[in-house]
């Protein structure tokens, strides 16, 4: 009997990872894969390209509003009932996407995709805070970046292959499709994690109030910050990788392509193995390595660039320690800040997210400022992003 127990804990379990890993799926596949679709796009709305960017502008829009909304809602009414909700009204406003006749509708259709498509993202990470905690929760949260890693992989190869046998209307109709899988899969795995006992109650003051606490916590807010900054860096690489790659480095598209995909292995595989230590080593030893790592393939990336010596070698050798180290950060640096606000994870979830997409969309247009033929600001702000991140989590631990 107990066997049978346990048997049956630990299917539920896999079907709860399994279902955690299509909700981080959506967001990437929502971005990456109907970009190489633009040009088409553009042609058939009769629109530019500035118009047809805004679509993706609106969805990142769209999903910073949704932590702040579905964060504190899953708080106050449980998490299954918002992210059923979210997933369903990101489903169907998916599919009008496919059916949008021009580029207002479909602006405005993607910022609803993403804004009830942030349910999956925050709601999904305070799950994992209600079902597990300390090593547990940090070993859950690198399976869970292992295997979401692939998709920012996947993702441009599995559009271009819709857009050449169905156009760029079919990802959307792929898109919908997994986000009634998603729909799905809450449904039949995903329990409701927060018990009414634990649920905050109140008026929407007392939601702010919640609010104010979590931010206010300096412990909280530093593995946040650790988590941002680190995530500022890699945002910089992807904002800057095309100029870097192929104008700095002269590599050809393909190349650029497989060398970036490079990248996000790397990222995945250093999940994994934080995955594997963190039940021998805590989740803090985990982070500090992990920053210290991120800052010191920065600095070599910028002092090579300013010393004007960055050869192709050394530039992917360097950029796969500054990987290695955010595989590191991201799952150790989330699992710890949850942590500390266990009994209002949705919120600590969103404002995670938030400070994610705040930093990133800050720092980005910065590292293009030098031009595209140079890599010292790219490196330069990278750079800043790793201190950062050292900073906070020094300063998460002290405060600690």
């Amino acid at each position: 009997m107990p066997r049978s127990c346990s048997c049956s804990r630990s299917r539920s379990r896999s079907r709860l990872t399994v279902a955690l890993v299509l909700l981080c799926f959506v967001g990437p596949l929502s971005t990456d894969m109907y970009l190489p679709a633009f040009p088409r796009m553009a042609e058939e709305l009769r629109t530019d390209a500035s118009g047809v960017q805004l679509t993706l502008t609106s969805f990142l829009a769209g999903m910073t509003a949704g932590h702040l909304v579905f964060g504190p809602l899953s708080d106050r009414y449980g998490r299954r009932g918002p992210l059923l909700a979210g997933a369903a009204v990101c489903a169907a406003a998916t599919a009008l996407c496919a059916v949008a006749p021009g580029p207002g509708p479909l602006i405005a259709l993607r910022f609803v995709a993403g804004f009830s498509g942030a349910a999956g993202v925050v709601i999904g990470r305070a799950v994992v805070t209600d079902v597990a905690e300390g090593a547990a929760a940090a070993r859950l949260f690198g399976i869970l970046m292992t295997l979401s890693g692939t998709a920012p992989v996947l993702a441009p190869l599995a559009g271009g292959a819709v857009i050449g046998a169905a156009g760029w209307r079919g990802v959307f109709w792929v898109l919908a499709g997994v986000a009634l899988l998603v729909v799905a899969a809450v449904a039949v795995a995903v329990p409701e994690s927060l018990p009414p006992s634990r649920r905050r109650t109140g008026s929407g003051g007392e939601l702010l109030r919640t609010v104010r606490e979590v931010a206010g916590d300096g412990v909280y807010a530093g593995y946040t910050l650790a988590y941002a900054f680190a995530f500022g860096t890699l945002f910089c690489y992807i904002a800057g990788s095309p100029f870097l790659l192929q104008n700095v480095l002269g590599l050809s598209v393909g190349v650029s392509s497989v060398t970036f995909a490079g990248g996000a292995v790397c990222t995945a595989l250093a999940g994994a193995v934080s995955a594997r230590l963190v039940g021998r080593i805590a989740p803090e030893p985990l982070l500090r390595t992990g920053v210290r790592t991120v800052l010191a393939g920065t600095v070599s990336l910028l002092a090579a660039a300013v010393a004007e010596v960055l050869t192709v070698a050394g530039c992917l050798v360097s950029m796969a320690v500054v990987c290695a180290g955010l595989g590191l950060v991201l799952t150790n640096a989330t699992s710890l800040a949850l942590a500390r606000v266990p009994a209002a994870a949705g919120t600590g979830s969103a404002l995670l997210g938030t400070a994610q997409s705040a930093l990133g969309a800050v720092v980005a247009p910065l590292a293009g400022l030098g031009g595209a033929d140079t890599a010292v600001p790219l490196f330069t702000v990278m750079t800043a992003c790793g201190a950062g991140a050292v900073g906070a989590a020094r300063w998460a631990g002290r405060v600690r």
